[in-house]
């Protein structure tokens, strides 16, 4: 079976680093408009949480702000909770010139 994710957004609120055990992880949550509009003829947004793990995350908190576009590959996790969290392998900046990629 495959558990592949590819997401394009923008970065919603700064990215959040937190150190813990010697492992420095890296949570945003990527904004991705829908290309629908709704009952009411607007366009909704969902808001993706999205987990980067050390080198890579390391990269994206270093060059990426609020408000840039990227694409993200990665896979689908689930906690005990049931709770959905992408876990990013490789991110492409989209935007501000950054012509970077990122993967671990």
């Amino acid at each position: 079976m495959n558990n592949h994710v590819m997401l394009v957004g923008r970065i919603n609120d700064d990215i959040e680093k937190i150190e813990e055990d010697e492992i420095t992880t890296y949570k945003l949550i990527l904004n991705i408009g829908r290309n629908f509009k709704n009952q009411d003829g607007e366009y909704e947004t969902d808001f993706i949480p999205i987990e980067l793990i050390n080198s890579i995350g390391d990269t994206i908190f270093k060059y990426c702000n609020k408000g840039d576009l990227v694409g993200i590959r990665g896979r689908i996790e689930s906690t005990e909770d049931k709770i959905i969290k992408i876990i990013a392998e490789k991110v492409t900046f989209l935007s501000n010139n950054k012509n970077l990629v990122s993967q671990n």
